[in-house]
């Protein structure tokens, strides 16, 4: 294993010791799915550099969904990264007491943290094939809270 579906390099990945490998598992290396590794099999592709829809139209879609949201403290998403959800997988406490995760661990979806303008939050913001999140949280994710949950896919 040298390199995943999307091209990140194996050997310089810190999860590269739990990793079962994107292709060794057909994009499933954390046992649940990818949403990289999704769409290069719906084009028939096994890594990401062979699609002719560069820029990827995935990303590009998914920057657009969260920058037309119109949040107001937000800046300007520019990029997504493959992230596993364990790693962004935050608890939000909802009015009633109890606590809910929204995705699932061994899940690559697309995300990023981007921080709060004037503020010493951050904005998180994570995408699978049908939903995006964007929330809003304080140092190490402590005090998560839900700023938007969608649908986005059709």
């Amino acid at each position: 294993m040298t390199h995943s579906i999307c091209g990140i390099d194996c050997s310089e990945c810190e999860l590269k010791n739990n990793c079962e490998g994107c292709v060794e598992t057909n994009g499933r290396p954390f046992q649940g799915g990818c949403i990289i590794a999704a769409c290069c099999q719906d084009k028939g592709h096994v890594y990401c550099d062979k699609c002719e829809d560069m820029p990827c139209k995935l990303k590009v879609r998914l920057i657009e969904e969260f920058n037309a949201l119109g949040i107001e403290d937000m800046e300007e998403v520019t990029e997504l990264n493959a992230l596993r959800g364990s790693y962004i997988n935050l608890a939000y406490r909802f009015p009633g007491g109890q606590s809910v995760r929204i995705w699932d661990d061994g899940k690559i979806y697309l995300g990023n943290q981007i921080c709060k303008k004037n503020s010493d939050r951050c904005y998180g913001l994570a995408a699978d094939e049908k939903y995006l999140l964007v929330c809003e949280y304080g140092s190490d994710g402590k005090d998560a809270e839900i700023i938007v949950y969608k649908k986005w896919a059709d």
